[in-house]
């Protein structure tokens, strides 16, 4: 079953996981098996002001709709991309007196479709909205309390002189973004920034150890020649060699963290039981749970300890960093890691996620060697855990070459942000901003690398002065969010 440039993938059952995705023939590494338009996309509530409504990238200055005066865009080029899907939602908005939550904008967003296309198949779907999952039947009592609330707001929304659906329909569409709303991330990938409904992706199951990933692409609308002009999409890409026939996945959660726990994750979030590889056999939980070994090797009793100081601090540090207590948080990291030092081991997650903190927290701080000396055991560890080519795993190592090269340390941050290009390459493409920024970052420091080599001492004085002379990149103030999980889901 293929459609609209859809024909290298077929969608299949199995028994027990219900539909899935298969390939119809062979892919490489990093190669993009398929790139999907949103069937329909929203900004989140706390982010309309600063995020485009059409390309969803972050703005300095952004042009705002001059009869809602609710949504904004980059530019008119945005804008006009936009009317199509604006055009009901801008009246509906002004009728109303402003604008409702996400949730409801989005399901709004998708009956204005059904309205205009009809809810058959639309063009390049494999699958129509109608036959998307919603797991309806499998929402607790809060969760049923918080669809019927949705359900309510939309009608009070929705015009009269639009087309009425029914409330089993309505309830359906709220079910399907709650379990298929997949997160849509700024041009940086770093931040979280609107949900959007992509009916193919939703067809690819999920795997602990996937053999595809998911990236976000903006597009590009500065490109005023149509031909350049690529539309906001998704892209699933190849992590590994796949084979025709093979099962095409995705993880729906981020690897690091032991199997019984990804799979409570899983069947909160999305409601099945994780049947994987990594899940049945446990894999990699021994390293993720590792001690020290030797002849000092500590007592049960010793670990058990740790890990549960480890989590207390972690909570410690959640709140010192909501509260932008940033000295505070660095204490609390250097305290908890003299206590798991001697009693952890190099791959514990515990340990990992403490290194992950200090690193990013002393390098906001500007304080860069320490920085570097927790990124480098960080990625360690990351390289022992992760599969080689995880977007998570690029970004963490493009994060400790950043560092490294604040630090002055220039052969370690170059062969780390090589590392990182090499993976990035694979996850995001060679044209996504991320990858072209590390592009950029990888010359520099290739150039950097050849005057150290050269002159260490005219390197280190040549640096001095141009550090002197331009203002020191700040890095990014530590954010409290993960990074954006693959599917957004409603808290």
């Amino acid at each position: 079953m293929t459609k609209g440039g859809m024909e290298s993938v077929e969608v299949f059952t199995t028994e027990g996981k219900g539909r899935g995705l298969k390939a119809q023939k062979e892919f490489l590494p990093g190669d993009v098996i398929f790139a999907e338009p949103a069937y329909a996309a929203v900004v989140f509530d706390s982010l309309t002001h600063v995020i485009c409504h059409t390309c969803f990238k972050r703005q300095e200055r952004l042009h705002r709709c001059g009869q809602c005066k609710f949504a904004y865009y980059c530019d008119r080029t945005c804008q006009r991309a936009a009317w199509l899907n604006h055009k009901n939602e801008c009246s509906a908005i002004k009728r109303h007196g402003k604008a409702p939550s996400e949730n409801i904008r989005l399901a709004a967003r998708i009956l204005w479709k059904m309205e205009r296309e009809g809810s058959g198949l639309s063009e390049g779907c494999l699958v129509s909205i109608d036959e998307l999952q919603n797991h309806v039947d499998s929402f607790g009592e809060e969760e049923k309390k918080e669809l019927r609330a949705d359900v309510e707001s939309f009608l009070e929304f929705w015009p009269p002189h639009c087309q009425q659906f029914g409330m089993q329909l309505i309830s359906h569409i709220f079910g399907v973004i709650s379990c298929n709303g997949f997160t849509l991330s700024d041009q940086r990938g770093l931040q979280a920034v609107g949900v959007g409904i992509f009916p193919n992706l939703c067809q690819a199951n999920h795997d602990c150890w996937p053999n595809c990933t998911v990236v976000f692409n903006n597009g590009n609308h500065e490109a005023v020649r149509s031909m350049f002009h690529t539309q906001m999409r998704i892209e699933l890409r190849a992590l590994t060699k796949i084979s025709p026939g093979d099962e095409l996945t995705v993880s729906y959660v981020d690897f690091l963290s032991l199997s019984e726990e990804r799979r409570k994750q899983l069947k909160k979030q999305y409601y099945f039981d994780c049947t994987c590889e990594h899940c049945k056999k446990q894999l990699k939980d021994d390293l993720m749970l590792a001690v020290k070994t030797g002849e000092s090797k500590p007592s049960a009793d010793t670990v058990k300890e740790v890990i549960q100081l480890s989590k207390d601090t972690l909570e410690k540090i959640n709140k010192a960093r909501m509260e932008g207590q940033y000295h505070e948080v660095v204490k609390l990291c250097r305290d908890c890691l003299k206590k798991q030092e001697p009693v952890l081991g190099d791959t514990n997650i515990y340990l990992l996620r403490i290194l992950s903190i200090a690193s990013e927290v002393l390098s906001y701080l500007q304080m860069f060697e320490e920085a570097a000396d927790y990124a480098k055991r960080m990625v360690d560890g990351y390289l022992k855990i992760y599969h080689p080519n995880n977007a998570q795993l690029g970004m963490a190592v493009m994060r400790a070459g950043v560092t490294h090269w604040h630090a002055g340390l220039i052969e370690a941050g170059h062969g780390l942000i090589c590392k990182a290009y090499a993976i990035l390459l694979i996850t995001h493409g060679p044209s996504h901003p991320i990858t072209k920024d590390l592009e950029v970052m990888r010359v520099q420091t290739e150039m950097e690398l050849r005057m150290f080599q050269q002159n260490e001492f005219m390197y280190y004085k040549m640096r001095e002065a141009a550090l002197k002379n331009q203002k020191i990149q700040v890095m990014p103030e530590p954010s409290n969010e993960n990074a954006p999980s693959l599917f957004h889901k409603k808290e």
